[in-house]
This record gives structure tokens, C-alpha cells and sequence, in this order.
């Protein structure tokens, strides 16, 4: 399966992550892929790119859209069908579609199998005939539900070294804690209480990967999914992924290696499959999971979210545009995954060093103005602090003096922005059509996430989308113009260079990108406040643009190019 360059870079990890070369693992005679499933796509030759300016993902769960009746795949598959989702989008990430316990599918009870409510494989394989796919890796945990938890529980040898178990009066205030819960949740065993890890929930046990056999099976799982069509594989929580204690058990070395032995698999057994690593922390910390170009091809450039939407609420770019100024551009073959609003919230840690604590806490204030929540993580010390805005991206752009028809501009805008920065975009399902908080969701769950999780049955979301008046039909038909103009300029490609413009202006954004071949560029120009600015090619240091890509105006372009009040300007 493996050839020997293969073999040898597998013998290296396993020896740094277990202290002998194959640590009772031998690849070379273990049968990795799943009999009966079909033979692994090839999915890009030596040389060939990765991506296009064409590649945008819509981020949806499997039952966004339901219907009595049908499979919630299938249904979903209809709806992308009806309104010609495949004319704009290239690629669907549809989030854990497995069985599960909890969190809305990040709490798996069986990695192999599809969740039954949803449908099965071959619905999956439907999807991935109009799409490419991105599947969820759920690496750091399980469910207690689980098969392997389960066994755990009863005492099974095959599962003992699966789970971590420590003595509660152990000192592990150095742990890195993303939630305010207990890290250690007491479980009966059949050998009495054990305190086991979780790090996320006390339904999301953390793996032992410690255990080279927790290694072995989760491989497995990754190289089933690729076969399944799984383009890219989004490597969820893996931050957290080793464990030892003494340590922050965050961004370990052993994390890094398994990272990079997960990249060895899948180029050797589906050149072109993509490792999109989550990891909701600081940008240097965000990027070091590209490692030297032999991690993750793609990491989620999470200081974004709540960057621009701090620019857009105090009408104030500067802290955008100085992160945006210091970003360096990923090496060759690698990218950043651009998104505003994903499933989770809007993480805060990754605004560390980039704002000063107060803006931070005008930013919370402003979110909880909206009707949004706050989840907050648990510190060292004992304390808690924000770690995530639990609001949809729509909602926190509106306000009490915000008209919709400014809400709409100023939404759209955000995206615009996010579309032309260097990366891959990821656009959310509530994103495309502007749904705002699901409170109603919030009171029924208890759940501060699900704010921005709801789901719709077919035919309300027809008549909602029917409405021509009415914000989820022009949010969506705003989104489609603007993606069907990106895919088709070189110079949105996620490899061709972007140049950020110093501007007097601190309510602007600018920035040029110029195409790999460089035979195209694409002035960019937003503005973040309520009143119309204007912007100097000559003091900027650019050549005046010919023509408007948005066709706002096609006549107001010349040396000095006036932008609308939460405007945006594509000009090429």
C-alpha cells in the first residue's frame, strides 16, 4: 500500500510519538482502507494547485433542511438543486453527520456509520456527484456512548488504554482549558470510579493517543473518509490532541507529529486531499500547524471574525489593517480558510495582542447588545474569561439605530471583504441567507451555540426565500452576485499576492490583489462607516482601475473613487 519513502517518514513519526520505530504498528502489514467501499479518489497531480479562484465551501449541516418524510440529506440535496447552489459553490462541508450523543454532532458515537435520521453513504456519495466534500475528523474525542467508551466502562481490555484517568488531586492548573467545566468527569467503571479526561464535555471523552492502538483506528477512520470523498478533511480540536501532564496539553510536539503523519497517508494513498486543521486560538499559534509545508494545507484564519466585525461596529479599521499589514503570505501549497461565521461562535482568544482589553470588552458589549451570549473559558488562576460571541454574523451587524437595509449593506460588505482576502473562503448556511439569532433555540437547548444552529423545514424556508422584499432572499441574491464575480477573477486565486494600502482614512480597508500570473489586478476598497469616503489612487501609490467588477457605478472611477457608506468596491 505504502511505498518505502512512505514507510520510512511513518517509522520516524512512530518513533518520536512512541520511542520505537513502528511501536507495534506495522503499517506495512496492517490493512488501513475498508474492504467493500470503493477505491480512493486521485484528486491532483505533482504540480497541480490545489484550489482556484472558483473554490467555495458553504459549511452546512446534513439536516439544515428537512422534510417529513425524505432523507435529510437528500432533501438537502434538492434544495442546493432548486436554487443552482452548485453555480456558485465548488465545495459542501457538511458537519458531523454521524451518530451522536450531544453538541449538535461533535460528540460521535460511531465514526463509521452515517447518522440513520440523516440517511446513508450512498446519500453522501450523491452530494459528492454536484460537490466536492469536507468531512469532520472528530480526532480529540468521543461520546460515552460510544462502542469504545462503552467497552472502556465495562472493563474490556481492548479499551483501557483508550481513555486518560487521573487522580482528581492531581495539579493540572497548567492545562489550556477552552470551556469553564471540570476537566475530569468522575465515571463508573467495572472497576469503580475513574476520573476521566474531557476536555469539551462531560459527554466528549477525550482519546488516549498515548495508545498507539487510539492512533491506529483513528487512521483508519481518516482514510475512510477519504475514500468516502472526503476533498478536505477538517482535523477538528486537534490542538488538544496529546496530552501530559506538567504541560499547557495544547499545541504539543507529539500533536504536530501526528499532524504530519496524517499528511504522509493521505499523500501517498489520494494526492490532492487537503488537511484543514481547527485550532481556535492566536494567529501564530493558528499558523504553526503548516508547520514546513508537511502539516495541514489549510488552517482556519480565525482572527478574521471578529477583526472585521470590531472595523465594521466602531466604524475603525485599524486594528484590521495593521493584523492585515503583519500577515505573511502562506508558503507554496498552503493557504488559509477564510470565514466569518461557522457553526461555533466567534472565538476571542485570537484577538490576543491584536486589540487592547478595553476594545475587547466594547466588542463583548456590543455582541450582548445584540442579543447575542458569551461563553467563557476557565484561566489558571481559576477565573473565567470570554472565549467565544454566540451570535449570527447578521444579527451582530444590526442594532437598535440600524435600519435593515443598512444591516444588509453592512453584512455584505463583511462578506465581500472576506471573499477577496488571500485564502479559500468558508461560507456558513445562515451566513447565505441572513438569519438572525435563534433565541427561540437557545431557550428550548440551554445552549448558548445554538443562537446561530437553526434548523428549517423545506417549505418555510421556501416561502421565506420567496419573498422578494425580505432579507433572506436579498442577502441571498447579494451573496450569489458577489460569489459568481469572484470565481471568476485570477486574481481572487488563493495564491496570488495581496498588497494592503496605507490609507489616512481609518473607516477604510485596501488592499490590491494581483493574480499569479500577474496579468490581473483587483483593487479592493471597503468602508467601515456610516459616511461616504473617498480614496486617492495617486497617494496610495496605484493605477486608476477601468472598470467596476460590482458594477456599482461604472462611471465613478477616476484618481479620486468615492465608496458608499459601508460600502464596498471591486476594481479592476
Amino acid at each position: 500500500m505504502f511505498d518505502r519513502d512512505t514507510l520510512e517518514r511513518i517509522g520516524m513519526r512512530l518513533a518520536k510519538l512512541y520511542g520505537k520505530k513502528d511501536a507495534g504498528v506495522p503499517f506495512e502489514n496492517i490493512k488501513l482502507l475498508p474492504e467493500n467501499v470503493g477505491p480512493i479518489p486521485q484528486r491532483a497531480r505533482a504540480g497541480e494547485s490545489l484550489w482556484t479562484e472558483a473554490d467555495t465551501v458553504l459549511i452546512t449541516y446534513g439536516d439544515q433542511v428537512y422534510e417529513v418524510g425524505s432523507s435529510t440529506l437528500a432533501t438537502l440535496g434538492m434544495f442546493f438543486e432548486d436554487h443552482a447552489v452548485k453555480d456558485i459553490f465548488s465545495i459542501v462541508h457538511i458537519l458531523p453527520f454521524f451518530p451522536y450523543s450531544s453538541d449538535d454532532g461533535f460528540s460521535v458515537i460511531n465514526y463509521a456509520a452515517v447518522n440513520p435520521s440523516l440517511g446513508d453513504w450512498e446519500d453522501i456519495r450523491n452530494l459528492g456527484e454536484d460537490f466536492h466534500l469536507m468531512f469532520d475528523l472528530v480526532v480529540n474525542h468521543c461520546s460515552q456512548g460510544s462502542e469504545w467508551f462503552q467497552g472502556f466502562l465495562k472493563g474490556e481490555e481492548r479499551f483501557q488504554s483508550f481513555f486518560i484517568t487521573v487522580d482528581p488531586e492531581t495539579d493540572l492548573s497548567q492545562v489550556t482549558r477552552p470551556r469553564s467545566l471540570p476537566l475530569l468527569t468522575p465515571f463508573e467503571t467495572a472497576e469503580g470510579t475513574k476520573h476521566v479526561w474531557t476536555t469539551f464535555s462531560a459527554d466528549q471523552v477525550d482519546l488516549n493517543f498515548a495508545s498507539p492502538a487510539v492512533l491506529l483506528d483513528m487512521l483508519k477512520v481518516l482514510l475512510l473518509y477519504v475514500q468516502q470523498g472526503g476533498r478536505i478533511i477538517r482535523l477538528d480540536a486537534i490542538a488538544y490532541l496529546w496530552k501530559e501532564i506538567g504541560t499547557s496539553c495544547i499545541h504539543l510536539p507529539q500533536t504536530h507529529e501526528v499532524v504530519k503523519l496524517m499528511r504522509d497517508l493521505v499523500d501517498a494513498v489520494a494526492p490532492g486531499t487537503i488537511l484543514l486543521t481547527e485550532t481556535n486560538v492566536p494567529h501564530a499559534e493558528n499558523v504553526s500547524y503548516f508547520g514546513d509545508g508537511d502539516e495541514a494545507q489549510m488552517v482556519y484564519q480565525f482572527s478574521l471574525a471578529p477583526l472585521l466585525l470590531d472595523a465594521l461596529l466602531s466604524e475603525d479599521a485599524t486594528p484590521l489593517n495593521d493584523w492585515l499589514t503583519d500577515l505573511e503570505p502562506p508558503r507554496p501549497g498552503t493557504t488559509y480558510f477564510n470565514f466569518t461565521a461557522s457553526h461555533d461562535g466567534i472565538g476571542v482568544r485570537p484577538l490576543e495582542g491584536l486589540v487592547s482589553s478595553e476594545r475587547r470588552e466594547r466588542l463583548v458589549d456590543a455582541v450582548l447588545a445584540r442579543g447575542g451570549q458569551v461563553s467563557t473559558k476557565r484561566n489558571a488562576d481559576g477565573t473565567d474569561s470570554p472565549y467565544e460571541l454566540n451570535i449570527t454574523y447578521f444579527s451582530a451587524l444590526g442594532g437598535e439605530d440600524v435600519t435593515t437595509d443598512e444591516q444588509i449593506t453592512r453584512f455584505l460588505t463583511s462578506q465581500a471583504v472576506m471573499l477577496s482576502l488571500q485564502g479559500m473562503p468558508g461560507i456558513y448556511f445562515h451566513s447565505l441567507i441572513g438569519t438572525p439569532n435563534f433565541t427561540v433555540g437557545v431557550e428550548q437547548t440551554g445552549r448558548a451555540r445554538t443562537i446561530n444552529r437553526r434548523k428549517f423545514e423545506r417549505s418555510e424556508l421556501e416561502s421565506v426565500l420567496a419573498d422578494e422584499e425580505g432579507v433572506p432572499r436579498r442577502v441571498l441574491e447579494g451573496y450569489r452576485r458577489l460569489l459568481a464575480v469572484r470565481r471568476s477573477q485570477p486574481a481572487f486565486h488563493p495564491d496570488a499576492n495581496q498588497r494592503v494600502l496605507t490609507s489616512q482614512d481609518p473607516a477604510q480597508i485596501a488592499f490590491v490583489r494581483t493574480s499569479v500570473d500577474e496579468g490581473q489586478q483587483v483593487l479592493v476598497l471597503v468602508n467601515c462607516s456610516g459616511q461616504p469616503t473617498s480614496f486617492s489612487c495617486e497617494a496610495a501609490g496605484v493605477d486608476v482601475p477601468q472598470r467596476d467588477l460590482l458594477n456599482l457605478d461604472a462611471n465613478a472611477i477616476g484618481e479620486t473613487i468615492e465608496v458608499p457608506a459601508y460600502g464596498v468596491r471591486w476594481l479592476g
